[in-house]
């Protein structure tokens, strides 16, 4: 079983979609922090949001780097049952680093919420001025991006 870089973009953008949850990491005074997050793709940016407090708050304020990771698959594979060493967990990950940008105009941050809806809902919603004013919207640009396809089969000319 191999490891494959994956390097089309498609591809890359419908694992991210295809995910539930990605992992929001960032550091301060060399401290690592990793939150479990809901988000929105939005072209080459991430969208989240928080509340305007708290630790995550606070760190990606002091320093703005960031890494997020979406991982999907969980499904086991081996080369023989009797090897530990030859298991794998067959899945397709993706990692992207860059800075945040905290958004602070009302109708932006109206949209960003509705592109963090879609992604969770076919549904149509509307957000009440409180809810829009009062919730943390950021987005982190995308400087960065890997993605790996792991516990594959080695391509041969006999199985491809």
């Amino acid at each position: 079983m191999r490891t494959y870089f994956i390097e089309d973009r498609k591809e890359i953008d419908e694992i991210i979609c295809s995910c539930k949850t990605c992992y929001f990491a960032m550091s301060v005074d060399d401290q690592p922090y990793v939150l479990p997050m809901n988000f929105a793709l939005d072209g080459d940016s991430i969208i989240l949001h928080s509340a305007m407090e708290g630790r995550m708050w606070e760190s990606i304020k002091t320093n703005p780097k960031v890494c997020i990771n979406w991982t999907l698959g969980e499904d086991l594979a081996w080369q023989d049952v009797r090897v530990g060493c030859s298991y794998r967990v067959k899945s397709k990950s993706v990692n992207v680093e860059g800075p945040v940008e905290f958004i602070e105009d009302f109708d932006e941050k109206y949209r960003c919420l509705t592109l963090l809806m879609k992604q969770y809902s076919d549904r149509e919603f509307k957000f009440g001025t409180p809810a829009v004013k009062n919730v943390g919207i950021f987005k982190v640009k995308i400087e960065n991006i890997t993605a790996k396809e792991f516990g594959a089969k080695a391509i041969t000319p006999w199985n491809s």
